[in-house]
């Protein structure tokens, strides 16, 4: 008995390389790449190997000190007062500490400081002594770094908008550069990492 043997038909596979190639390019230009995010910093110029390291003098009074464990957790305060806090509250810590609002003797000291403005006029200021000393142990990952790198900088930022809306009656960021400049050298950012040598009051 004759059977009826038909063929089966092939699919026409020529084509799936071009479906696949089309596919990987749409979705390449689909697709968002996180990008890596840091803090925006200038560094220091590497100084000659013949030169030596000073050692920075502080008083303590002038000197707020910020450790970072390997597990993470965050020692804040003044020489022999450092104590455990939370990430939230390291800002507001350094605020306190930089401002010195009730000119408390244990904290920094100010500076009066005169800026020649853009119009022609003198503006005083008490600038802070304030150091805010950053140490990390070896096994300190870079995430808690960057986080409280984050912090700090957002206090000295807020601090800077509020100096500069008191005087010139716009955030730090709307300013012109001489505005800029001045607010800068009014509240400095003093965020070292460097480990300095206490002395007394």
């Amino acid at each position: 008995m004759a059977t009826d043997k038909r063929k089966v038909q092939e699919i026409n596979a020529g084509s799936m390389a071009d479906i696949a190639f089309l596919l990987l390019i749409f979705f390449l230009v689909a697709t968002t790449m996180n990008t890596d995010t840091g803090l925006a910093r200038m560094l220091p110029p590497i100084p000659p190997e013949d030169q030596q390291q000073e050692e920075v003098k502080v008083k303590e009074r002038n000197l707020f000190l910020v450790l970072i464990n390997g597990s993470g957790q965050i020692m804040a305060g003044q020489p022999g007062k450092q104590e455990f806090i939370e990430l939230r509250d390291l800002k507001n810590k350094t605020r306190e500490f930089v401002l010195n609002p009730l000119e408390d003797e244990d904290l920094p000291e100010k500076e009066e400081t005169v800026f020649d403005l853009p119009d022609g006029s003198k503006w005083t200021y008490p600038v802070s002594l304030g150091v805010v000393s950053l140490q990390t142990t070896r096994d300190t990952g870079y995430q808690p770094y960057i986080m409280v790198q984050n912090e700090l900088a957002r206090a000295f930022n807020e601090i800077r908008d509020e100096v500069a809306l008191k005087k010139f009656g716009d955030k730090f960021e709307s300013l012109n550069s001489e505005q800029r400049d001045i607010i800068t050298k009014a509240v400095p950012l003093k965020i070292s990492e460097a480990e300095p040598r206490n002395i007394k009051k």
